[in-house]
């Protein structure tokens, strides 16, 4: 069988390091507390040893495509046309893409000041739970046919020509769209896009979602380690939700501990594992670069495409 990362170059943490010499971080630890993600650890040495030569990569490939761009507006004689830096990031549940994604976000505004970074994620796509309960899939929820690709794919492509659009909001309190609300995505210099499924398009074979990123990112792990995140944040959104009747895991918090932690290991297991396995696993080798987590959270290994 074909290496999956065959493709890649294998770095280690200690080498990518110093690929950025820079020592003052460009955050403090109370902004990156406020960004950090439920159960998610990271640091600022983290920020400083992975990330800050993440983006002077992100900076490279930003250079790389306006001067194709630039480049190609000659060719055709036509006047150059303002196109959105896109990044899509992707990875299973409970391995920290959220975190990544807003810690990328504050990073490249600090970055590229005067510069206006969007961050988006795909849950605003899914199809309001009301419709997946009527085509009888709402047990498949974050599954591909969970989602609405069309008008995703259409989200993309508006945003690419340099157009302004409405989307969709999803809230994980009320565990569905949120009803009559929309978000506004104006032009922005670099939009984020940030879900399980930002690299999949099984609904148009002939159309590739990675075509409209500008650089793609993958947050890696080892699977018994994300079971043990994904166990663990489930038990803080209990005790979140212990008081918030609205809140959708309150009803967890009304059955032993034991219970809720069964029930949890049975959603793990029969629908996060298997698509993980199944539908996102299998699309990480689309990434220009894969951030791999040991079971401490740190990243430990960087596969960049070659």
């Amino acid at each position: 069988m074909l290496n999956e990362f065959i493709n890649f170059d294998l770095i280690s943490r200690s080498d990518w390091q110093r690929l950025h010499q820079k020592t003052t971080p460009l955050l403090t630890e109370k902004e990156l507390e406020a960004i950090r993600s439920l159960n998610d650890k990271i640091s600022i040495q983290d920020v400083n040893d992975i990330y800050l030569s993440l983006i002077n990569l992100i900076r490279i490939y930003k250079k790389t495509a306006e001067d194709l761009s630039f480049s190609k507006s000659i060719f055709l004689q036509k006047n150059s046309q303002f196109r959105p830096f896109i990044i899509g990031i992707s990875g299973s549940v409970a391995v920290g893409k959220s975190t990544t994604s807003r810690l990328l976000q504050l990073l490249l505004t600090r970055t590229f000041k005067n510069s206006k970074v969007k961050l988006v994620t795909t849950d605003g796509f899914l199809y309001p739970n009301k419709t997946l309960i009527e085509q009888g899939i709402l047990n498949r929820k974050g599954f591909p046919e969970s989602y609405d690709m069309p008008r995703l794919i259409n989200f993309l492509d508006t945003v690419k020509n340099g157009e302004a659009t409405e989307i969709p909001i999803y809230s994980h309190e009320i565990y569905d769209i949120v009803p009559n609300h929309t978000e506004r995505i104006d032009s922005p210099d670099f939009l984020i896009v940030e879900g399980i499924n930002v690299f999949q398009n099984p609904h148009n074979q002939r159309l590739y979602i990675n075509d409209y990123y500008d650089f793609s990112l993958y947050i890696d792990a080892e699977i018994s380690d994300i079971e043990t995140w994904y166990l663990e944040r489930f038990i803080k959104l209990l005790k979140i939700a212990e008081r918030d009747t609205q809140n959708y895991y309150h009803r967890f918090t009304q059955i032993g501990q034991e219970e809720a932690l069964a029930i949890a290991r049975d959603t793990w297991n029969n629908i996060n594992l298997l698509n993980l396995k199944k539908y996102i696993e299998p699309t990480r080798n689309r990434a220009d670069v894969i951030l791999h987590k040991a079971g401490d959270h740190k990243i430990d290994k960087i596969y960049l495409k070659k």
